[in-house]
């Protein structure tokens, strides 16, 4: 299944995408669902697929407004410097990262599918960064690596945006330039991992239609077992939980010289057997 969050007039709903439109589990599920958050923690995602395989679709996908696919109640766990050669973009000598580097993101800085990112007043370095976006499916603490997938749920893109020169106002953190309001994107959906298979992902940017990122997730320091085993160390993973789990090399700022996105310029992540997700750059009015 390819779910959504999404709003036609005055009511907000989730729903499965398929290539005819538009299935309303809201309507279908009760009102437990209001999004695919509570579809979730409801466990009524067996109930959306009997939906899905015996309804017929209720709108047109251009008759809706898309909305962040994750819904607000949730966290979002990000995950740093996770290819090698994203490391070596440093240029500081450090070896292999013993651990990963993590940060934690708002809803609030991730605008919805279809709707711009936000360059901010306050820098003219907002930065894209192409990631893969797991969603947690069963909670858990202390999960084993050899089971860390059966508590994926699904996945989705992710631009991480980021205002470079915020990420140095302090000397241990990087939280205020990865959470300014709307500046980054995810969507336009989560790929149920059924769907999506186990076979390595790749994540691919493009700025303007240029190439400026492109790997696979077989490559990453951490893997994605990994990073739930070691999460779920220290708390208690929860179903909705977001793992953003790290950018290749080509970020703008690591190019030289930097290029830093700008309003007008159209960024697309897209992860194959996943999906594509489009965002233009405006400026903050």
């Amino acid at each position: 299944m390819r779910l959504i969050n999404f709003q036609i007039g005055g009511r907000v709903s989730c729903g499965a995408l398929g290539p005819g439109g538009v299935i309303d589990l809201g309507a279908r599920v009760g009102n437990r669902a209001q999004d695919v958050l509570s579809l979730l923690r409801a466990d009524l995602i067996e109930r959306a697929r009997e939906s899905v395989a015996s309804a017929r679709y209720d709108y047109a996908t251009q008759e809706v407004r898309l909305l962040n696919p994750a819904g607000r109640c949730t966290r979002y766990f990000c995950i740093g410097v996770n290819y090698p050669e994203r490391n070596e973009e440093y240029r500081d000598g450090s070896d292999k990262p013993k651990y990963p580097s993590l940060f934690m993101r708002s809803h609030s800085s991730f605008s919805a599918p279809g709707e711009p990112i936000v360059r901010p007043r306050e820098s003219a370095q907002l930065d894209y960064e192409g990631e893969i976006a797991l969603v947690i499916g069963r909670g858990g603490r202390r999960i084993p690596q050899e089971h860390a997938l059966e508590h994926v749920f699904g996945y989705t893109c992710a631009n991480e945006g980021t205002v470079r020169d915020w990420l140095r106002h302090a000397k241990f953190n990087v939280t205020q330039g990865k959470n300014f309001d709307r500046s980054g994107s995810l969507g336009p959906h989560i790929a149920t991992a059924d769907e999506v298979g186990a076979d390595p992902l790749r994540v691919i940017t493009r700025v303007n239609g240029e190439v400026r990122q492109d790997d696979t997730s077989d490559r990453m320091i951490f893997p994605i077992p990994y990073l739930i085993s070691y999460l779920s160390r220290f708390c208690t993973l929860e179903p909705g939980d977001l793992i953003l789990t790290g950018t290749p090399s080509g970020a703008g700022a690591r190019l030289d010289p930097p290029r830093y996105l700008v309003p007008g310029d159209r960024v697309q992540i897209e992860i194959p057997r996943v999906g594509v997700l489009t965002s233009e750059v405006i400026d903050e009015l």
